[in-house]
């Protein structure tokens, strides 16, 4: 009881909160939160809390985190949220309290310099090899001078995280060359070890008391326990796991298998500059020598199979069912597991003190990897193969990973909450906790403290064509352009492919060819970043995006002031993932359409309408195009899942309500730097 009533203070009226924070606004739904996070804490128990927007549930867990004296672990979705929790949201939160902490943030290692691959990262043998012979070669920009800016800065850094090389990013051709996977990291035998980046960032976690991490790196502990760096779960108290609604996709990819041709090219690329560092030290008349020698013919062998496998797979970039590919892939695909497995039986020959030691246990991943993806019983997960223009890539999508999620959580006594603004359906949490075993946990929803009735309009236009029809995608836009119009820009228009997103660009392109009202942003032509910070910067842009746009996405204020959904967002049926799923639900006596696609829809709608309002000061309009919501019975269901928004489907009342809540005019200077 006691902790109830310091929580009731610390976010009560004239409470450490209000007072420290300037921006701080009192919400009983936080403290509601907030006392349910501590009792969860407090008992180690597992615990789900769907938080409306606007509860304020950072805070809402901080809080208990900080108070509680447990070692905690907090995993976020993305790295963004990551340093916002670490520069921002924790330190501001331990100052307003009077309680400091040992705050940690731990990334994953791909963020890392690696001392030892930069070493080798000029060494002859570490060229690009392609095991695709239809892929064209990327002509990278020269990576040489980075590589001697990295070198420079590698001999003063003491974090080694890449983030501080000014003008590096990940996506640049040297970054694989310095940083190491889990697969290529020598672990206890590497010469570098006492100085690994890697390793520092790790201990200085497990001295922390509240450590900042992410879903993927969490899950890669959870399901692979990397050797040689210690386990960043072991000691933890409880585990907060912030944006949970990606949990279940996540934990499915981590469960299942992949090999892909990028994964076999960079085992290759390691052995072939560990061979070259091996035999410049041996004599190649000794039996060091001629062991190298045919270590050598064996990569050249693996190299060979992959590119036999490439050359029978589909030319077009997409995902594709490797049940329908016929015997020959199957053949070629064990042909590429034998091959390993005579380069991994090769590197083991030289002992487990050369770092070709570690090589030989990565290849014995691929071949594990290669013969599950082949042997798997098409009752227990998906085969697939995606095709892009780096490569191929084979996957095993486990359907059904509750039961091993479930096991790994009981395993460790510590508490467990997951939080989402997107959880539940309706009053249900059975779509979300069934997936990942957690049916018997307790669930707390708290509804957003946003008055969406006064704030928002749900617009549902009548007469809308059929979506699949081949018009369906211009009469989107001919519904949206007077609304943008009226709203004087500032507007979201989320799609449900690229396809369509390609097609609604070229028509509003073409509809505003003599002068553009407002400036256009479209996915895919900048960065994502980019793209979000110059149409907040604007104030009366207008975005195209797709499904990285649905969720995530934070933009306050007047800049975003309607939002307009093509469709209802089903995962497509010709996915072979979804095709397979369904097929599976079927087979197994469910129904696939009640059970996964609907629920899935329904969630995916309920992240692109959660885009709108965002404060207790944004007022805005959804408008969902879809002509189902009305006209089918599930419509319902998307109905219940939303905020309480008030429906219309007269337009002009929209119109009325778009005009009061725009801004009341366009600024000549801004219209004049419109392209």
């Amino acid at each position: 009881m006691e902790t109830m009533l310091d929580l009731e203070d610390i976010f009560g009226h004239g409470g450490p909160l209000q007072s420290s924070l300037p921006d701080f606004k009192v919400r009983w739904q936080q403290l509601r939160m907030a006392q349910r996070v501590a009792s969860a804490l407090e008992h180690r128990e597992t615990l789900v809390v769907e938080a409306g927007t606007g509860t304020g549930k950072t805070f809402a867990y901080l809080v208990p985190a900080l108070l509680c004296g447990a070692r905690v672990l907090i995993s976020t979705g993305t790295r963004t949220l990551q340093d916002q929790l670490f520069s921002k949201d924790l330190p501001l939160v331990a100052a307003a309290l009077g309680r400091p902490a040992r705050i940690a943030l731990l990334k994953g290692r791909t963020n890392y310099l690696c001392r030892h691959r930069i070493a080798l990262a000029g060494t002859p043998g570490m060229e690009q090899l392609s095991l695709d012979p239809k892929a064209t070669q990327d002509p990278a920009a020269p990576a040489g001078g980075m590589l001697a800016r990295i070198e420079r800065w590698a001999r003063t850094t003491r974090s080694g995280d890449l983030a501080e090389v000014r003008g590096l990013s990940d996506s640049h051709p040297v970054w694989p060359q310095v940083t190491s996977t889990r697969d290529n990291c020598l672990g206890n035998r590497c010469p570098e070890l006492s100085r690994c980046h890697v390793a520092l960032a790790r201990r200085e976690a497990l001295d922390a008391d509240i450590v900042i991490v992410n879903h993927h790196l969490l899950l890669a502990d959870l399901a692979l326990k990397e050797d040689g760096f210690g386990d960043i779960l072991g000691s933890a108290d409880a585990v907060i796991l912030d944006e949970a609604h990606q949990i279940p996709d996540l934990a499915t990819q981590f469960f299942g298998a992949q090999v892909s041709s990028r994964r076999i090219e960079n085992l290759l690329k390691d052995a072939q500059a560990e061979l070259a560092a091996h035999t410049a030290r041996v004599s190649a008349d000794s039996e060091a020598g001629a062991a190298a020698a045919e270590i050598g013919e064996s990569i050249r062998g693996v190299e060979q199979s992959a590119q036999r496998l490439s050359s029978l797979l589909p030319a077009r970039a997409g995902r594709f069912p490797l049940s329908e590919m016929g015997s020959h892939l199957s053949a070629s695909v064990n042909d590429l597991a034998q091959s390993l497995q005579s380069l991994q039986d090769r590197l083991g020959v030289l002992g487990d003190e050369s770092p070709l030691a570690q090589l030989s246990e990565r290849a014995g991943d691929l071949v594990l990897a290669l013969e599950r993806i082949a042997a798997v019983d098409d009752m227990e997960g998906v085969r697939a193969v995606e095709m892009s223009p780096r490569g191929f890539s084979l996957s095993l999508m486990p359907f059904d990973i509750s039961a091993r999620f479930l096991s790994l959580l009981q395993a460790r006594r510590c508490a467990w909450i997951f939080t989402s603004a997107t959880l539940s359906l309706g009053e249900d949490f059975g779509h979300f906790t069934g997936r990942l075993g957690l049916g018997e946990s307790p669930t707390l929803k708290i509804e957003s403290p946003f008055d969406y009735e006064r704030q928002s309009l749900l617009y549902l236009p009548a007469g809308m064509p059929e979506p699949a029809s081949s018009g369906y995608t211009a009469a989107v836009i001919e519904t949206a352009l007077p609304l943008i119009d009226a709203a004087r820009g500032g507007a979201f228009v989320l799609f449900t492919s690229h396809r369509a997103l390609a097609q609604g660009a070229a028509l509003l392109r073409a509809r505003w060819a003599d002068e553009s009202p407002f400036r256009l942003f479209v996915q895919g032509e900048a960065p994502r970043e980019r793209l979000l910070k110059e149409f907040r910067e604007d104030g009366n842009g207008v975005l195209l995006g797709t499904t990285s746009f649905w969720e995530g996405v934070d933009v306050k204020g007047e800049a975003l002031r309607l939002v307009v959904i093509e469709k209802l967002p089903f995962a497509s049926p010709d996915d072979p993932l979804v095709r397979a799923r369904i097929d599976h639900l079927q087979a197994t006596g469910g129904n696939a359409f009640r059970d996964y696609q609907l629920p899935e829809a329904a969630l995916a709608l309920k992240q692109g309408v959660g885009r709108l309002i965002r404060s207790e000061d944004d007022y805005g309009t959804v408008v969902i195009c879809d002509p189902r919501m009305m006209g089918r019975g599930y419509g319902k269901f998307f109905l219940a899942a939303l905020p309480a928004m008030t429906p219309t489907r007269d337009r002009d009342e929209v119109l009325r309500f778009i005009r009061k809540h725009s801004p009341r005019d366009l600024s000549p200077a801004r219209l004049a730097t419109q392209p």
